[in-house]
């Protein structure tokens, strides 16, 4: 199963002479790289949703939050976790 998970964008920046828009996005409190070139208009505090390290499309916040408690509970973001580091699951929403 595809899922693209629902995450908010701490910082932007660009890449290769402003050609490429890449952000870093938390996800309930991990941060990972995200390209922004299918969402150009995101901006810092937007949520967006990350497929393979690419943000499809934003949404609001009551939206991000919903999905991510629905794919918490389902399991699915397993793959966010650092296991090794027993990284506990943390509140979606960011204490910034």
């Amino acid at each position: 199963m595809c899922l693209a998970i629902p995450g908010k964008i701490q910082s932007i920046q660009t890449l290769y002479n402003g050609t490429v828009k890449m952000a870093k996005v938390s996800f309930g409190g991990i941060i990972k790289e995200a390209s922004l070139e299918m969402v150009p208009a995101a901006a810092v505090g937007d949520y967006v949703l990350v497929h393979v390290g690419v943000a499809i499309s934003k949404v609001n916040e009551e939206e991000a939050a919903k999905v991510f408690s629905y794919l918490k509970e389902a399991g699915e973001l397993d793959e966010l976790y650092d296991t090794e580091m027993n990284i506990e699951v943390l509140n979606y929403k960011d204490t910034n």
